[in-house]
């Protein structure tokens, strides 16, 4: 089981059918993403995706930040939704790379309960630069 965080907080994530890249040329819908995969390889593809799902294997890999970034780059418009053990501390970075939500374990959320999501939802007032104007 999962959790699905956004700037609302906690719910539960519908159920989805994905695809992996592999897959992606004969399927609409939902794609997951690992880390290592190529967002080249998607581009073709993107106005048939309605959500894509990029895999963190651990909070201590980042590769899926810059993957997310990309996708953004080249005019993906979908969901985009981290996936896997991003701790709440990480939540404002993946709003600011272009990740919509986040769905974590289900251990990860009793141990990082809503309300510390929560305090991260305001993520455009706290960056670097908002602090440097104030």
């Amino acid at each position: 089981m999962s959790v699905l965080v956004t700037d609302r907080g906690f719910s539960a994530p519908a159920p989805v059918a994905a695809v992996t890249l592999a897959e992606v040329s004969s399927h609409t819908g939902t794609l997951d993403l690992a880390n290592t995969d190529d967002p080249a390889a998607v581009q073709p593809y993107l106005d048939k995706i309605n959500l894509i799902r990029v895999a963190f294997p651990a909070f201590s890999d980042g590769r899926g930040f810059t993957l997310a970034r990309r996708l953004r780059m080249m005019g993906y418009t979908g969901e985009l939704r981290a996936l896997g053990p991003v701790i709440s501390d990480q939540y404002a970075m993946a709003r600011r790379v272009g990740f919509d939500s986040v769905e974590i374990p289900d251990d990860l959320a009793l141990r990082q309960p809503q309300e510390q999501w929560l305090a991260r939802a305001d993520w455009q007032a706290h960056d670097y630069l908002a602090r440097l104007k104030a």
